[in-house]
Formats: C-alpha cells, structure tokens, sequence
C-alpha cells in the first residue's frame, strides 16, 4: 500500500466530501459527516493519510464529482481508483457497480447475476455497505428486491440515498424526510 496517501475536503451539495490519493490513483470518497472532522476521521480510518494539494487528476475528479451531485449527470466510471488493498471479489463487485449508468439502478441479486455468482447477493450487499469510494462507485444505485431501497452506511442512512438517488432522477422526490442537514464547514482544506 502506498505510505504517502493524502487527502483534501471539498463542498457539494450534500455537503463537505473529502477524497484520499496516492501514487496509483483515488484510494477512498468519503460522503460528508455531521462534521469536516468526522468525515477526515472516517476518511483516514483506513489507513494514515495528510493533508494535500491534489494533483490534476484528483482535481477534475473532484470537479466531476461536484457537477454530478449539482444534478448535471457526469459518468465517473473513468475516474481512476486504486483497488490494489481490496479483494479481487470486492474489486470484481465495485468495477460491475460502476457500469450501472446515473438514472438507472440494479438490485443486490442482479449484481451478483452481472458478476457470474447469482447467489452472491449477501456478498454484494456487504461490499455496498463499506464501499470506500462512493459516488463514483454508485452504491447508491443498488437497491433491493421488490422496489425497496435496502440500505445505506454513509451519514444520513436511506435520506443519503434518496437524495443520491432524487439527483439522478430516479425518484422524483425522496419518498422520506430529507432531515438530514447540510454541513458547509470551512477551513483549510476546502476547495
């Protein structure tokens, strides 16, 4: 693994993101806490990681990520992702996630289907559930069988998810209160 990861926070709509890097490309995405120092905390939780300027690359990464939460519907699926400290299962799971277009969703069992192991669904939802690179990987986008949202781990819960999921116009509007409130913290980290 790379020793030298940084990191950087940068506002959206839902909030303040923050993103990590190494040498091979975008290690982890984290969606916002409740606090700028929630969100490094979970960020870093993984591994040790310093602050940052980012390269061009993590910079228009970023700038994609922006857009598609303003509601102008990018396809991240390009962004580079170092997946090199995951399993080749959960690496498998992420790549088919990926190529599930904004606007569109796919349930546990279906995923699994995509990826040869239609008996897999469980596995999926657990990969879902500590996805370190959401939105770019569209975790959101995995529902479950029968129309029903399953769940969500990011701060927020199934509110996240509706709101992911209302942006890419999935939903017209989320069908639960959206209380979940907007973090625009500032300090020296923000872009």
């Amino acid at each position: 693994m790379d020793r030298n990861l940084k990191f950087i926070l940068f506002s959206t709509p839902l909030g303040r993101c923050a993103i990590a890097w190494g040498a091979n490309g975008i290690v982890r995405i984290q969606l916002p806490e409740a606090t700028d120092a929630a969100t490094v905390a979970r960020l870093s939780a993984f591994a040790p990681m310093a602050a940052g300027t980012p390269p061009k690359e993590v910079r228009d990464a970023i700038a994609r990520i922006r857009k598609h939460l303003q509601g102008k519907s990018q396809d991240l699926s390009s962004i580079r992702l170092d997946m090199a400290t995951l399993t080749k299962s959960a690496r498998r799971i992420y790549e088919a996630a990926r190529l599930i277009p904004p606007g569109k969703t796919s349930t546990y069992g279906e995923l699994a289907k995509k990826i040869g192991q239609p008996g897999a669904a469980r596995a999926v939802g657990r990969a879902m559930a500590t996805n370190p690179y959401a939105p770019v990987v569209p975790c959101h986008r995995v529902v479950a069988s029968g129309g029903k949202m399953g769940g969500f781990s990011a701060h927020g819960g199934l509110e996240t998810k509706a709101r992911l999921l209302s942006i890419e116009g999935v939903i017209a509007a989320p069908s639960i209160p959206l209380s979940l409130p907007l973090y625009g913290g500032t300090g020296p980290l923000s872009l």
